[in-house]
């Protein structure tokens, strides 16, 4: 099936290839890793395909094929593996997270890693939670900011099901970083929670505050 796979998406996506868009997309993610110029809604119908043609069978192809796309050379193929990984929500479970976070430290760029952190790992977190919170706590102080950055975002979306204790305690054991891509996680993860939890939030926000970067207040009151 894998080479299947391959030859599948290499040819949808080198039949809407754009050279000049190519350019454009890598200049906008700051990266030299190639692009074929495809943009998410030209890729959409790829994926769809994709899930249609090329189910696993089990955990192990699950596996196989997400990493037989997430080793092409090409960014739009990576954000097929990222689609494919969360579209058989069956197999997203604690033992995969040793995958997810390859694909995190790998992809180290927010296009790639926000894809796998908040439904991706999000969803083990809320399925596993006793097993993943020390997964977690090894991740928020990994010297990976790509990690600490998952371990922040990676409740995003979950609402009343939110482990708030554990995410003030990320948040402020992150606090201190000068790391854009921290500080703006931290602001995130409570501009998020602050829709389920507006007091909680106010009253973190009004103990803590002046631990946080400017940035991170910001993007944490923007709703209240």
């Amino acid at each position: 099936m894998a080479e299947a796979l391959v030859t599948f998406v290499q040819s949808e996506l080198a039949a809407l290839a754009d050279p000049d868009r190519a350019i454009q997309m890598a200049a906008y993610m700051k990266t030299d890793m190639p692009f074929y110029g495809v943009a998410t809604p030209a890729r959409a119908p790829i994926a769809r395909e994709v899930k249609k043609r090329f189910p696993p069978v089990d955990d192990g192809e699950y596996r196989q094929n997400v990493l037989t796309l997430w080793r092409l050379a090409h960014r739009e193929e990576k954000y097929l593996a990222v689609g494919y990984a969360w579209a058989f929500k069956r197999h997203v479970t604690f033992d995969q997270v040793d995958l997810y976070r390859r694909m995190i430290v790998e992809g180290a760029w927010w296009d790639l890693v926000d894809g796998v952190a908040s439904p991706i790992v999000g969803k083990v977190v809320l399925d596993d939670p006793r097993r993943m919170r020390p997964v977690l706590e090894d991740w928020i102080d990994d010297e990976d900011l790509w990690l600490r950055r998952a371990a922040l975002i990676c409740q995003n979306g979950h609402k009343a099901r939110t482990d708030h204790v554990m995410l003030f305690d990320f948040c402020l054991r992150r606090a201190a970083e000068k790391e854009f891509f921290i500080r703006k996680a931290i602001g995130w993860a409570l501009r998020d929670y602050a829709r389920t939890d507006p007091e909680s939030v106010r009253t973190f926000l009004a103990r803590y505050g002046d631990r946080l970067s400017g940035l991170s207040r910001r993007e944490a009151g923007k709703h209240l």
